[in-house]
């Protein structure tokens, strides 16, 4: 006998033969708690999390999953799906519940003629990269590597060529989904397109994506790289980036930072980007390279698939102990700056990082009803994050992050990237975040997923 977490919060059991049932309809095969390889696979990127569902189902295609929601609905089980375990919360795993795990699902399809490039819910943004890169080719993914696409895609999707070709959801041309009834559906502009258009920044409220089909472009040799400054000029620089930023066209991007250098001192930098021709993008990037006196400029060509790894090592890196606090706002602050530099200071890990990532460009020209990612408004995406090594020192960083975002706070706004919701924010900052969409996200939720199977997400509740 397994015991289970049920969806109603209670506790159940289930059988030798009932999971041996599942066992028999997966290809992929079925992992319980006394398995070797139990403990690797319960793991996600953020190793604070550190959750022991009752069983995880890896799936090896989409009737697996299939298999795995009917099971789950038959006996009535708790259940998170993992496609990159990329979430800070946790979100691809539980205690007691079943894990729906794609990650073997790796398969990637690209027709460069048609430009279109077609994935599995467990492929990395990475391995997306890799085989679109041989074709010169690229689509919106992130900021770091390790991410999984079908999570980043199903909350919105902010990353190097936003300004210049949107989210990831406006790459997005279609998506294979399995949704809480077990039925396995296609959604795109012509079918489906009230789940289509949820998928678009609707996070993982509405099934299980097990692929989906992007819109590529010609994406080569950009230029990417940080600009250095020491602490003490932090609040200049900072002031800088936040007039820089208005003068940006569609193909530059502009982040800035402040983190730690590799010898552990505290240190500002702008991380700057430019899609489109080497020489114009020097032009367009030389007065934030020219800001100052830089301790180190490292901006220079280089290839898209490097500046997708440039920030992973060591801040994105699998396995860290990780908290953060996330949210939009449309100015930076003279206020927030100086709280900013403060807490920079006063770093309690030098794997923790103050990050503002610029979102201007064609993602702010798409309609904010168009798709369920409405935040469509020229504003950053501000995160406080939390990052050390060592479990027993959770406290410690968890606190610095909570006092920290407590003084940042009341100079930003009340929604956030869906993507970087924490676990514990309130459910009216998840409200907040959806916007105007939520009503209609709810209506489209009652539809699907009546019964919120899909529920260990940033949640949205059926109307």
């Amino acid at each position: 006998m397994v015991e289970i977490a049920t969806l109603d919060g209670s506790r159940a059991s289930l059988g030798a033969a009932e999971i041996a049932i599942l066992r028999n309809n997966l290809r992929g095969g079925v992992i319980l708690a006394d398995d070797a390889d139990y403990d690797g696979a319960r793991r996600v990127w953020n190793g604070n999390v550190d959750r022991r569902p009752a069983l995880i189902a890896r799936c090896a295609n989409a009737a697996d999953v299939q298999h795995a929601v009917n099971f789950a609905n038959q006996s009535g089980l708790l259940v998170s799906v993992r496609g990159g375990g990329h979430s800070a919360p946790g979100y691809g795993t539980n205690d007691g519940g079943m894990v729906i795990d794609l990650s073997p699902m790796k398969a990637i399809n690209i027709d460069p003629d048609k430009r279109i490039a077609r994935a599995e819910g467990g492929v990395l943004w990475r391995e997306l990269d890799q085989a679109t890169q041989a074709h010169g080719l690229a689509t919106t993914g992130g900021t770091v590597s390790n991410t999984g696409v079908a999570g980043l895609t199903l909350g919105g999707g902010l990353g190097w060529l936003m300004g210049k070709h949107g989210a990831t959801v406006d790459n997005l041309i279609s998506a294979d989904v399995v949704t809480a009834d077990g039925t396995f559906r296609k959604a795109s502009a012509t079918e489906h397109p009230d789940l289509f258009w949820a998928l678009r920044g609707g996070g993982g409220n509405f099934g299980v994506v097990t692929s989906l089909e992007y819109r590529l472009h010609p994406v080569s040799q950009v230029l990417g790289g940080l600009v250095l400054h020491p602490l003490d000029r932090a609040a200049d620089m900072l002031r800088f980036y936040r007039d820089f930023c208005a003068t940006l066209p569609d193909e530059a991007e502009a982040y800035a930072a402040l983190l730690t250098s590799p010898e552990g001192v505290p240190m500002a930098a702008m991380v700057l980007g430019y899609n489109g021709p080497i020489e114009e993008g020097e032009r367009v990037l030389a007065p934030a390279r020219r800001f100052g006196q830089p301790v180190a400029d490292l901006v220079g060509p280089m290839p898209y698939g490097a500046r997708q790894t440039m920030l992973d090592a060591p801040n994105a890196e699998h396995g860290l102990h990780r908290y953060w606090r996330s949210a939009f706002t449309e100015q930076i602050a003279d206020e927030l700056i100086e709280v900013m530099v403060e807490g920079a200071a006063r770093f309690s890990s030098p794997l923790s990082a103050l990050f503002l990532f610029y979102l201007h460009g064609a993602i702010t020209r798409v309609p904010a009803a168009e798709t369920a990612f409405g935040a469509r408004r020229a504003q950053w995406d501000f995160d406080a994050i939390g990052q050390w090594t060592e479990g027993s020192e959770s406290a410690t960083h968890i606190a610095w992050v909570r006092e920290i975002w407590g003084r940042l706070e009341p100079h930003l706004q009340g929604s956030a990237y869906i993507n970087h919701i924490a676990a514990d924010d309130r459910p009216e900052k998840i409200r907040a975040s959806f916007g105007e969409n939520h009503r209609r996200l709810r209506e489209i939720k009652a539809v699907y997923d009546k019964s919120n199977l899909f529920r260990v997400n940033s949640n949205i509740p059926p109307a």
